[in-house]
């Protein structure tokens, strides 16, 4: 079983994200998370870039560091891509982003996933020097396993060769047995790349199903239609005590163990996530004897 402290190390430095509908109900930043976090700007199909540097902008003169998507199924040829990186770098210092391919079916242009993106040059030749791209612990809807591990080998030879600070942060999922054995898998198949590893934040299990039939969650979805069978759990506030717990243990007593960050995502709204994750981080828990732990102070 791991100690409060172990647990605290393990989640200090989380990161989160909003989508720029997301900002905009949201006053100040600083009410919910503790300046110099880090904040992924999620582009959704459809939206418009301008939100995003928007969003960007707001978040650099709030405190914090913004890393915005860059979704190549959504980028329409490489001049955007070159126009809407000077923007975020010259409008907001970014100097960090995470590239995806994006969950578009028909691509709006050239590009069709990440390492096209890459293969620009673009990202370093503007400053850009450091860049996450993604991990999907599950699996992914949109390619083959075989696929999946080409990609990772391709981006650690590139992280190589460039220079780039780069490292992957992966898709949610529930269950921390298929996350443990997709990081060995991924080691013995050549990733070098550091995992920053996806947890699901505070929502009630409706929402989170929801959400994870969306994000294309994989086996461990199974863990949320077993609660799901009783009804009257479905308004309740799920929290991932004890995914993190293990997760901690796992960081704590593998030497091997290549996940080296936690990505907060804050299904059910950022206020909650933070308040949970701030308690956790400051030691603020009992451990319930049962391999998990609680927050001290009740989360709203």
């Amino acid at each position: 079983m791991s100690s409060p402290e172990v647990i605290s190390k393990f989640l200090s430095g989380f990161t989160a994200e909003t989508t720029p509908g997301g900002a905009a109900k949201i006053p100040d930043f600083r009410e919910h998370l503790r300046e110099g976090t880090v904040v992924y700007i999620t582009f959704l199909p459809g939206s418009d870039f301008k939100d995003t540097v928007d969003v960007a902008v707001r978040l650099r003169k709030e405190g914090f560091i913004p890393v915005p998507h860059f979704a190549a199924r959504s980028i329409t040829s490489e001049q955007v891509l070159e126009e809407n990186i000077k923007r975020v770098v010259g409008e907001a210092g970014v100097d960090w982003v995470l590239a995806i391919a994006g969950a578009v079916n028909n691509p709006l242009g050239q590009f069709t996933d990440s390492m096209q993106l890459l293969q620009t040059g673009l990202f370093e030749k503007h400053g850009i020097n450091k860049i996450a791209v993604a991990g999907h612990p599950e699996g992914s809807p949109d390619m083959p396993t075989s696929a999946i591990i080409d990609a990772m080998r391709w981006k650690n030879a590139y992280a190589r060769e460039t220079g780039t600070d780069m490292y992957m942060v992966t898709q949610f999922a529930f269950d921390v047995e298929p996350i443990i054995a997709w990081d060995k898998a991924m080691q013995a198949e050549g990733n070098e790349l550091p995992i920053h590893i996806g947890v699901p934040g505070l929502a009630s299990l409706k929402s989170l199903l929801a959400h994870a039939k969306a994000c294309g969650v994989g086996a461990s979805m199974k863990v949320l239609t077993k609660q799901a069978k009783n009804l009257s759990k479905l308004l309740v506030v799920n929290t991932p005590d004890k995914q993190v717990h293990d997760l901690a243990h796992y960081h704590a007593t593998d030497p091997n163990c290549g996940i080296t960050g936690v990505h907060m995502y804050p299904l059910g709204g950022l206020r909650r996530t933070a308040q949970w994750s701030y308690e956790v981080v400051d030691g603020r828990i009992e451990m319930d004897g049962k391999g998990g732990f609680k927050t001290i102070n009740k989360i709203d």
